[in-house]
């Protein structure tokens, strides 16, 4: 397992986190019983395969099954006796998590109420990351990030994070703080794959530009780059997609990188497609880490096994091509543009 830095932080993480919005479940008969439904003992043998693959690195939210993914995480750490020093923990703020008006959003009264409970389920005094886990349109960036800053200074967060968020947002936030002196944004958590490549106009660049860490959330598109779906391939009636058809996808650009996918692993051992699209999300440099989830061990060790395959510059070139973004304004011009402008090496005139 390798470890990255958690944005511009001296905080490391594993390139590998583990999700649990597969924890829980049974709160809730729609959306997060699709999703998963994971009792206690196997989140803990889950949990337990992860942590010897070496991963660091755990992801949930308030809103998952209602609280049920943090409490069983929280739970998880005690039964197995992990050292909380061992684990960095990130949970998220935003969503709905009762029939009153203040009880969703990223507004200060939401923010100070829902922390308590996130610590509580999940058994501890601190908050490695926490996340805002959407973009607030009522509640101004400035009360938002000064209830993230309080939270900072009274130890109960460490680090603070955003997810879904425009490339645009983030800039201001990111300026906002460093004017008042908040605690920043140090990650951003996002979807990305091989798939929906989308991130890569606006957001990517921005990342770079500001030095913050990018964490994947369904880097396998909601399981349709598992490999269990596709031209030729009988749709399974257990599969994730197959109730809850999320995220959208261009299915057509999915199935070529499918296909390219299949024969790529069949070159490296008979490696799964699952196991390519996450190796190829890794060999992207601005990627901190990837969020996988399970329901079962077998598809979690082959999802670890992403972490040991290295894909080839052709592997690679091959990807980039057949899920390349069509041209799209204003990056069209840039490139037109601004050509002249990369890099080269400079030999001044005699």
């Amino acid at each position: 397992m390798k470890y990255n830095q958690l944005g511009r932080t001296g905080l490391f993480v594993s390139e590998i986190c583990l999700g649990t919005m597969t924890f829980g479940g049974n709160a809730d008969a729609g959306m997060w019983k699709a999703i998963g439904a994971l009792e206690q003992p196997t989140v803990d043998d889950i949990v337990a395969r992860a942590l010897a693959a070496g991963v660091t690195f755990f992801d949930t939210a308030d809103v998952y099954s209602f609280g049920e993914s943090e409490r069983r995480l929280g739970q998880a750490f005690r039964n197995l006796g992990t050292a909380r020093k061992d684990v960095v923990i990130a949970t998220k703020v935003f969503g709905a998590m009762g029939p009153g008006p203040n009880d969703r959003g990223a507004s200060r009264g939401h923010i100070m109420d829902s922390v308590r409970g996130s610590l509580d389920r999940l058994q501890t005094d601190h908050i490695d990351l926490y996340q805002i886990h959407g973009n607030d349109s009522v509640t101004p960036i400035e009360e938002t990030l000064r209830a993230l800053d309080d939270l900072t200074r009274e130890g109960l967060v460490r680090y603070v994070g955003v997810s879904n968020w425009a490339a645009w947002r983030i800039a201001k936030a990111l300026g906002v703080s460093e004017r008042r002196g908040y605690a920043r944004f140090e990650t951003l958590q996002a979807y990305y794959s091989i798939a929906g490549r989308d991130l890569e106009r606006d957001l990517i660049p921005m990342l770079e530009e500001e030095r913050l860490g990018l964490m994947v959330w369904s880097p396998l598109a909601g399981g349709l780059l598992s490999g269990k779906f596709g031209p030729g391939v009988d749709t399974p009636n257990d599969a994730r997609r197959t109730a809850f058809d999320f995220p959208p996808v261009d299915k057509t650009r999915a199935w070529a990188c499918v296909a390219a996918m299949r024969e790529i692993g069949e070159a490296h051992g008979g490696a799964s497609v699952a196991r390519v699209a996450l190796a190829w999300l890794l060999a992207r440099p601005t990627v901190m880490s990837v969020i996988i989830g399970a329901k079962t061990a077998e598809q979690l060790e082959d999802n670890l096994a992403a972490s040991t395959l290295t894909l080839s510059a052709d592997d690679i070139a091959r990807l980039d091509a057949v899920s390349a973004l069509p041209p799209e304004y204003p990056g069209w011009m840039f490139a037109m543009q601004g050509g002249a402008r990369i890099p080269a090496p400079f030999k001044a005139k005699p």
